[in-house]
């Protein structure tokens, strides 16, 4: 092999190596604020902001039965247990360009149902029950 062609060889492996280890090494930092993805049950005669001004209107609601536990690992988390496992900013906000966050994942449920949104979180429907899903620093 010519030394051009085995310097360019290691130069692209390198490359490859090096967003291996950018799009590990994010998720193993565990630096900065925790934040959570939590669920809690919403009243029916309740609204979906927690104001009281209106009764919930469950169509509404993203349909949490139907979210993928890939997708929405966080979000699942928190139908289930009530809170997710916690997710830490990157100092920089680096990490957020590499890794999957609750953010993401309240952008594609306003996405999937945008009457769904509120200030205080998403209203997702579960197994028959209303949920506020929220992203926050407390569980």
């Amino acid at each position: 092999m010519r030394r051009v062609t085995r310097n360019a060889v290691l130069l692209i492996l390198g490359v490859v190596v090096a967003l291996l280890a950018l799009g590990a090494l994010p998720s193993l930092l565990a630096s900065g604020d925790p934040y959570y993805v939590t669920a809690e049950p919403v009243d029916g005669n309740e609204s979906a902001d927690g104001s009281g001004a209106a009764a919930v209107n469950e169509s509404a609601a993203v349909n949490g039965s139907a979210l993928s536990e890939r997708r929405y690992p966080y979000t699942t988390q928190a139908l289930r247990n009530g809170t997710s496992d916690p997710y830490r900013k990157g100092p920089w906000g680096l990490k957020e360009s590499f890794t999957h966050s609750p953010f993401d994942e309240r952008s594609a449920l306003a996405a999937r149902n945008a009457t769904a949104v509120s200030e205080s979180g998403v209203l997702v429907s579960y197994n028959g029950t209303l949920y506020r899903v929220a992203v926050g620093q407390r569980p």
